[in-house]
């Protein structure tokens, strides 16, 4: 293949690269395609001259971009970021829940729905009968732990 064709390819594939950057964002592909555009140069002034230099090039020339200026580019571009509760327990303790089959007496498991499924659940010990309202005090593995709702006074 004349060196004149490996130079349009490897810039074709370069300018193609930093394109498609637009479609696939990350910092990673613009990278790619500056390395392919850096290998055409170095085929055009002749400071390669077969396939192997120029894939041997174009491999460590984009680890080297990516090592080298990968964190910089996002620093500068920025992006969405937010920090959510990550603990569960916390985001469910005092919920009320409905109660569909009876919890207790003792270690005795029941059924409470919480969020629009069925749940298992344990007591306080005490009785909490099918219909009554209980409150979430924690979690026990896939379990629920939940506390009789007092009655509301009118």
């Amino acid at each position: 293949m004349d060196i004149s064709n490996d130079v349009i390819a490897w810039g074709c594939v370069g300018l193609m690269l930093m394109i498609a950057e637009l479609a696939i964002p990350g910092g990673i592909v613009v990278f790619l395609g500056t390395s392919a555009l850096a290998v055409a140069l170095s085929l055009q002034f002749g400071l390669i001259d077969n396939w192997i230099h120029a894939f041997t090039m174009w491999f460590i020339l984009s680890i080297i971009l990516l090592l080298l200026f990968r964190n910089l580019g996002q620093s500068m571009v920025g992006g969405d970021s937010r920090v959510d509760n990550t603990d569960e327990e916390l985001d469910v303790y005092g919920k009320q829940v409905k109660v569909i089959a009876t919890i207790g007496p003792g270690n005795k498991k029941g059924r409470i729905v919480f969020q629009g499924s069925e749940w298992t659940a344990l007591g306080d010990g005490s009785v909490i009968e099918k219909g009554e309202t209980a409150t979430i005090v924690c979690r026990d593995n896939i379990s629920y732990v939940v506390e009789k709702q007092p009655p509301q006074s009118p």
